[in-house]
């Protein structure tokens, strides 16, 4: 999953992203409205973190202008206000949540996690391919009925292409989805990972699921 984290308090948005990464969330930041505007509008997110005070545009202009555009990431508002005025104007301008400051971070990881489930509310919990089953609310993991331990970066990059079995899955496609936006693309770690997923998902296995796609990237699933 991927996550924008729009907050101008240095130290506040570090904790954030720290915890998150230490989750096994890929983070984008930007540090005022106009920033965040850009990367909401040029990438795709799974979730948008949002804090109320912006400078150049703050939260709640950004929240009704991106609903207005038609963008339908959940928005979890961050504020020091804790009005019920308030927490209605947040609500009115679009957001999905509203958490005032300071709060404790495993109710914000809670709250994000709920509006997480909510965005895949449609989706089942368990991914299916062939032999193979991801849990995506316990994390696990098996196949052949035998238990798969994955690292939580081989479980995300599992994830992602569980996700789009069957489709061609590009590097720059995996670098967006599994990395934040600072990943460099030209290393070979995607390489890596894949082939650690590799060994441990079709190791033993008479039926391949990770396949490479010479020039292209890979694609998952039986052929």
């Amino acid at each position: 999953m991927r996550i924008l984290l729009i907050e101008d308090e240095k130290k506040v948005a570090g904790f954030i992203k720290r915890g998150l990464k230490e989750e096994n969330y890929a983070v984008d930041t930007a540090e005022d409205g106009e920033a965040g505007h850009f990367l909401a509008t040029t990438n795709e997110y799974d979730l948008i973190v949002l804090d109320v005070m912006l400078p150049k545009m703050d939260g709640l202009t950004l929240c009704a202008r991106l609903r207005r555009e038609g963008h339908k990431a959940p928005i979890l508002m961050l504020t020091a206000r804790d009005s019920l005025a308030d927490k209605v104007k947040g609500l009115d301008a679009g957001a999905n949540d509203y958490l005032t400051k300071p709060f404790a971070f495993e109710e914000f990881l809670a709250r994000v996690r709920a509006l997480l489930r909510t965005r895949v509310q449609d989706e089942t919990t368990k991914l299916r391919v062939a032999d193979l089953t991801v849990d995506l609310v316990r994390h696990q993991v098996s196949r052949g009925g035998k238990d798969i331990e994955l690292t939580p970066k081989e479980f995300a990059l599992l994830e992602y292409m569980a996700r789009h079995a069957g489709a061609v899955i590009t590097r720059t496609m995996i670098s967006e989805h599994v990395w934040d936006i600072h990943f460099d693309s030209l290393t070979n770690v995607i390489d890596v990972y894949v082939n650690y997923l590799r060994k441990k998902i079709d190791g033993g296995f008479s039926v391949k699921l990770i396949h490479t796609v010479r020039g292209r990237g890979y694609r998952f699933g039986e052929k």
